[in-house]
């Protein structure tokens, strides 16, 4: 039997539980090995310890590129083997615009999609521009949410991990004793949630007066009225000459006009030529409500999850949700806003490591989080704005990877369906009888196994 007619028959289904691409032939940057003396150029890289390439059909979101290399931007060796320990084999198109003008020491405002690396992108030439001999905080990156700051400052320090920088995370539910104490210490680099980072310059714990570079990202969320205008009471902490770089997918009003404000003719760079990224392919069931659980059921037989984020419109039935799905036989992760911060960081860490399939959330999870193994999205509650549902998609399809989204759709959704098709220009099809399996599984889509212009498309390959 098909999913279509399983979900709409009622039928029961029951649970169950890089090796980088170098250029060798480029002139070493440094010109000395790192046991002293002098080596052959690309001696050094095959000293590193770089994870497995990645083989999977990567979409033009990455792939359109200009054909720079990282070597090309004269980045140390030091912050080179980092990269390329990293697996991150070629800048993709936001790095190759955004890394030389950073470094320029230019201020930035620049909008690319989800997933495309922009975290990299702005944490290269910040860590390349930091000199370790200076003991004081030089560069503080701001996110809007703790998991995020979490994120961002483990990939700083593994990028750093041969330079001899410190990097701190910084956020609210934790002791601000502990972070008080570790300022005190030797601090390069912040990664900080606002309202944290202002609370430690107010105490004059966080001296700011050779902070010279500030990262802004996910700025269409920390310029919204949840964070009520806190970044200009942040900004008045830091030197005059500075340098701001500004990441956002959206660009609404308070974006341009808190650069206009606050930053001098910013280098802009605008790579959304659609909403959505193209690895993702998005489908829609029409579902009642009472149908939802024992649609989500069809689908966990169905489908061929690596990990799966699923999405509700509240903290209660998130938990609800959960309760269910484990229920069902599944083994499932809940977070949300209003658990105790430990606890979101546990759940958080597994889930990262792989420890669990199956992950409900709120939108507490949207921005940002880049865990490469999710290919299938959930929309069990399906979103009221547009930006919502681009963020919420977002987690699947990471850095130019296929995923699919799937949202469940009531009556009562089918207006805002159709509304949010048409703000995002794009297209969410009904959900077919059975779903490419090339179109969101790793082993279908290594290179070479398919033409890639059938998975830029994403909508055409459905059987």
């Amino acid at each position: 039997m098909s999913l279509v007619d399983m979900i709409n028959s009622g039928s029961k289904v029951s649970g169950s539980p890089n090796t980088a691409s170098l250029l060798d032939k480029k002139p070493d940057m440094m010109g000395i090995g790192m046991g002293g003396g002098q080596q052959q150029t690309g001696d050094w890289k095959k000293q590193l310890k770089m994870p497995p390439k990645d083989r999977r059909v990567k979409t033009s979101d990455v792939t359109d590129r200009e054909g720079k290399e990282f070597e090309d931007f004269c980045l140390s060796r030091e912050l080179l083997m980092g990269i390329f320990e990293m697996g991150w084999e070629k800048p993709s198109p936001i790095q190759e615009a955004s890394i030389p003008m950073a470094l320029s020491g230019r201020d930035i405002l620049a909008r690319a999609k989800n997933g495309t690396g922009k975290t990299g992108a702005y944490s290269i030439p910040i860590l390349e521009r930091v000199d370790p001999k200076i003991d004081s905080i030089q560069a503080l990156i701001i996110v809007p949410t703790r998991e995020l700051a979490l994120q961002t400052s483990q990939i700083c320090t593994d990028l750093s991990k041969h330079l001899k920088l410190k990097v701190m995370v910084t956020t609210g539910g934790t002791g601000l004793k502990d972070d008080i104490i570790r300022v005190y210490q030797k601090v390069h680099v912040i990664i900080a949630t606002p309202g944290r980072i202002i609370d430690l310059m107010e105490k004059n714990v966080c001296k700011m007066d050779q902070c010279k570079m500030l990262v802004l990202d996910e700025a269409d969320k920390l310029l919204s009225q949840d964070f009520n205008k806190m970044l200009d009471k942040l900004i008045s902490f830091l030197p005059l000459k500075r340098q701001i770089l500004l990441f956002s997918a959206t660009f609404p009003v308070t974006v341009e006009d808190f650069m206009k404000k606050h930053s001098i003719d910013p280098y802009k760079i605008n790579l959304m030529d659609e909403l959505t990224l193209k690895g993702v392919t998005q489908y829609y069931a029409f579902v009642q409500e009472r149908q939802k659980v024992h649609c989500l059921n069809t689908l966990f037989s169905k489908l061929e999850i690596n990990q799966s984020i699923i999405f509700c419109n509240s903290t209660q039935r998130v938990e609800l949700l959960a309760k269910k799905i484990t229920e069902l036989g599944y083994a499932c992760y809940y977070i949300h806003a209003r658990m105790n911060q430990a606890d979101r960081n546990r759940v958080f860490h597994d889930f990262r490591k792989g420890h669990c399939r199956n992950l409900v959330c709120s939108d507490l999870f949207t921005r940002g989080i880049d865990i490469q193994a999710v290919n299938v999205v959930i929309n069990f509650d399906f979103p009221k704005m547009s930006e919502t549902y681009l963020h919420r998609i977002g987690r699947s399809g990471r850095f130019g990877h296929l995923g699919i989204a799937i949202n469940l759709i009531t009556y009562d959704d089918r207006f805002t369906l159709q509304k949010i098709e048409n703000e995002l220009g794009t297209e969410i099809k009904p959900i077919p009888k059975e779903i490419d399996k090339a179109l969101y599984v790793a082993s279908y889509q290594q290179e070479g196994a398919h033409e890639e212009e059938e998975h830029n498309g994403g909508q055409n390959g459905v059987k």
